[in-house]
């Protein structure tokens, strides 16, 4: 999953950040409201974190932008005003959700899934191919009944094929999926994460799952 967090106070950002990437999200980050427009028109995201108070353009006017487009993107409104009328304005503009700061991490995170399950067009169930399961929610994954130990990148890269089985998933999209806006698309980093996730999950198994298709990706056949 990739979430778009609006935010100009750089630590909160980087806290933020720091906190859905360990929990296996890949996310970008704008710290203004033009900047966020400019990535939620070329980049697919599954969640937006929204401020309210940001330079250049306030966060409702980008959400009342976004709905006026007819982006239909979930939004949760992250944000340090308090007042009642504040948060009925957020909502009757297009949010999704609303979140007062300072607030609990875990409520946060517990509020990015609802809603990611809510938007995903996913069952939230387990996920699974062949042998092969990965649960949403505990983040565990398995084969043939063995338990397998995935970096958080290499989580993101399995969970984005088995919810693509049988699709060929071009280099571009599983970049724009797993890694940030900042990832240098002309590296080799994603065929060495490749390679990391076959040897963990493919390898001294019968079949093996995940196929290159040369010259345009990969895909996960079940």
């Amino acid at each position: 999953m990739r979430l778009l967090l609006v935010e100009d106070e750089e630590k909160v950002a980087r806290f933020i950040r720091r906190t859905l990437e360990e929990e296996h999200y890949a996310v970008d980050v704008a710290p203004d409201g033009e900047a966020a427009l400019d990535l939620i028109e070329v980049v697919p995201y599954d969640l937006v974190i929204l401020d309210l108070t940001l330079p250049k353009k306030g966060g409702l006017e980008v959400l009342h932008l976004l709905r006026q487009r007819e982006n239909k993107t979930p939004v949760l409104i992250l944000t340090a005003r308090t007042s009642v009328a504040d948060r009925v304005k957020g909502l009757d503009v297009g949010a999704d959700d609303y979140l007062i700061k300072p607030f609990a991490i875990a409520e946060l995170l517990a509020r990015v899934r609802a809603l990611l399950r809510r938007g995903s067009t996913a069952p939230a169930v387990t996920l699974k191919a062949d042998d092969l399961t990965l649960d949403p929610v505990s983040h565990e994954v398995s084969r043939d009944g063995k338990k397998i130990d995935l970096t958080t990148k290499e989580y993101a890269l399995l969970e984005y094929f088995l919810r693509n089985p049988n699709r060929v998933l071009t280099r571009s999209m599983i970049v724009e999926h797993v890694w940030d806006i900042d990832f240098d698309t002309f590296t080799n980093i994603l065929d060495v994460y490749i390679s990391y996730l076959r040897n963990k999950i493919d390898k001294g198994f019968k079949r093996p799952l995940i196929h290159t298709v040369r010259g345009i990706g990969y895909v996960l056949k079940v």
